[in-house]
């Protein structure tokens, strides 16, 4: 029996004593991150199935899992084998997890409980209330959110993280935790609020000038943030606290609590109205916080608390950088560009024009010689995310990432895409570049300048102030809609200041995000087309939102490309871009040399020089 096999086994026997007829695994942790720390990855634990997003549902004959088109090639292979089923969102006859338990229930024979279990600490408040809603019309099935079967049968399940945290300076911060704090509540009192609960861990990390280790790839800490008036607490265990960070603290006037102890501190904040995000803080604690609590130590009961349920407005106070942040973005973007050069020199003598050697690379060597470069730069932190290294038909795994079961050797021909980013003390970087190993097929270069121009159109774009993402995602995609090409992912998203690569309200993607664009703000442009079993192209820049100019009609803004490193050339097809595109290029290129030349090598210099070169049209 697999592992898999025995750990279904072991969930069903437990939802029988509990009287459970299905139960719910999302991939969140009780903070709604995009990544957890290893004690809260259950839903992969349970299936298999290691991506960034999905939801896991077993039922006691049967099992399904929810992700999106970013995994679904991935998923299939992860869950071959095993009893889940892969349902892909959005894609015609997918139902959603409310209707398929309603569907399994009614084939069950009789007896059956109608409850349907979830962990109420690992999902929100809004997403409880929409799965309670939903499941209602399912012939009347309830939902139970204050029990987790993963503590009785996890039994090798890693501890809650206790890494130190650190002081972030304030020379790449750029604004004192005091004077946020001053910020927000300034924004909570427009809201009419008194103080709030802050659970997303980037905003904490954000808000208190601090970074930690408890999570891959993203220098967060596990904690909460409760603010009223007149206090502000940090609910954290303590012995992540050193003495230089207790001190800190106290000097911004910020006390310290027991991670665990957050529900007591709920039930004794003293004020009426609370401000919390019901996107952000999970079921349990949103409930907590607005239920009926004791006054002090009198036994007079204060009717519930008044619940401003709004978005956190530390969301968008941390996606506008001051000057300091944009400094050090330049900064970190000067030295991944470096890296990404070394890189991609070293990849074309083993590969490409300047082939000066046997190659004998692979997926995950490629990768290491890039995290190998990186980590040679001053202020390197780590990775922003495990590098997507896709080779051929790996390419079209749109969050492929190698393994050494799924290794495959690089060929001198076809398309390697490479997606990857790091942390540096000043900035977090996000770049994917799609690269041509030798000779390649009419349809990789097409496919692959549809993608270019794509990109191109969305980094010339000029657009009023307060647009939003969605207003602008037709940009990426309008080429390629005329050849009946399309990708299912967002086209950008932001990125934190040495914090998350993922960072929002604000994105660039078909579905309506209202969030509006506003200088300052940091965006991914990756636009991508995937074919399943051939190949995959995607091309990434970083952009910063700056100012444009101002007319009669309003203030105007347009991108800057912050990412540095040359776009490859080989696989455009020059006759497919318009005399404007093929001017960004070379502008753009022209941009990158003279960024990076004087901080390389006569030898680098000479490679930049000729990636660089001036593209001109054929014709």
């Amino acid at each position: 029996m697999s592992n898999i096999a025995q750990r279904l086994e072991a969930l069903r026997e437990v939802m029988r004593r509990e009287g459970l007829a299905a139960f719910i695994f999302p991939s969140t942790d009780p903070h709604q991150s995009e990544y957890v720390a290893d004690h809260w990855k259950g839903r992969e634990w349970i299936s298999g199935f290691n991506g960034s997003a999905g939801t896991a549902v077993v039922t006691h004959s049967s099992a399904a899992l929810w992700t999106d088109s970013r995994y679904f090639l991935a998923a299939e292979e992860q869950l071959r084998g095993t009893e889940f089923q892969l349902m892909k969102l959005k894609m015609p006859g997918t139902p959603t997890i409310a209707e398929w338990i309603g569907e399994e229930m009614r084939k069950e024979k009789g007896g059956m409980s109608t409850e349907v279990g979830v962990d109420g600490t690992c999902m929100s408040a809004a997403e409880v209330r929409q799965l309670v809603a939903d499941l209602r019309h399912q012939g009347g099935l309830t939902l139970r959110t204050n029990f987790d079967p993963l503590a009785q049968i996890w039994t090798d399940r890693p501890a809650i993280p206790e890494n130190p945290v650190e002081i972030y300076p304030l020379k790449y911060a750029g604004e004192a935790a005091h004077d946020k704090i001053g910020r927000i509540r300034k924004a909570l009192r427009e809201r009419h609020a008194d103080g709030m609960l802050m659970a997303s861990l980037d905003d904490i990390a954000w808000t208190l000038n601090l970074r930690g280790t408890d999570v891959h790839c993203t220098p967060v800490f596990v904690s909460y943030l409760l603010l009223s008036t007149t206090s502000v607490t940090l609910y954290i265990n303590k012995e992540k606290l050193t003495p230089e960070v207790e001190a800190y603290l106290k000097a911004e006037g910020v006390g310290v609590g027991s991670y665990g102890n957050i529900k007591k501190g709920l039930d004794d904040y003293f004020e009426y109205n609370i401000l919390m995000d019901p996107d952000e803080v999970n079921s349990v604690l949103f409930k907590r916080g607005a239920r009926s609590v004791e006054c002090g130590t009198r036994s007079e009961v204060r009717g519930a608390r008044n619940v401003v349920e709004e978005e956190s407005p530390v969301k968008r106070m941390k996606t506008v950088k001051n000057a300091d942040e944009i400094a050090g973005f330049r900064s970190a973007m000067l030295k991944d560009g470096i890296a990404m050069v070394k890189f991609l020199k070293w990849l074309d003598e083993a590969y490409g024009a300047y082939r000066a050697y046997g190659a004998n690379e692979t997926e995950i060597s490629a990768s290491s010689k890039l995290e190998a470069l990186r980590a040679e730069q001053p202020l390197y932190r780590g990775l922003s995310f495990d590098t997507i290294a896709a080779y051929g038909e790996h390419g079209a795994v749109v969050h492929y990432e190698p393994t050494p079961d799924t290794d495959i050797p690089l060929k001198p021909e076809g398309l390697l895409l490479l997606d990857s980013g790091a942390q540096y003390l000043d900035g977090t970087t996000d770049i994917t570049r799609t690269i041509a190993l030798g000779p390649l097929t009419e349809e990789q270069k097409r496919v692959y300048t549809l993608v270019l121009k794509g990109h191109i159109q969305v980094e010339l774009c000029k657009f009023p102030n307060g647009a939003s993402g969605t207003q602008l995602d037709i940009l990426a995609r309008q080429a390629m809609w005329r050849e009946g090409l399309n990708y299912l992912h967002g086209t950008g998203h932001g990125v934190g200041t040495y914090l998350s690569v993922h960072e929002g309200p604000h994105q660039l993607r078909m579905e309506w995000k209202p969030a509006p664009l506003v200088s300052g703000m940091t965006v991914t442009d990756e636009p991508g087309i995937y074919l399943a079993g051939r190949f995959g192209v995607r091309i990434e820049n970083t952009l910063l939102v700056v100012p444009y100019k101002e007319t009669e009609f309003g203030e105007f803004l347009q991108f800057e490309s912050l990412t540095l490193c040359p776009i490859d050339k080989r696989p455009i097809l020059v006759d497919m871009l318009t005399p404007e595109e093929i001017q960004w290029l070379n502008d753009y290129h022209r941009m990158v040399y003279d960024r990076l030349a004087p901080h390389l090598d006569e030898a680098e210099r000479q490679w930049l020089a000729d990636a660089t070169k001036e593209l001109r049209n054929k014709s």
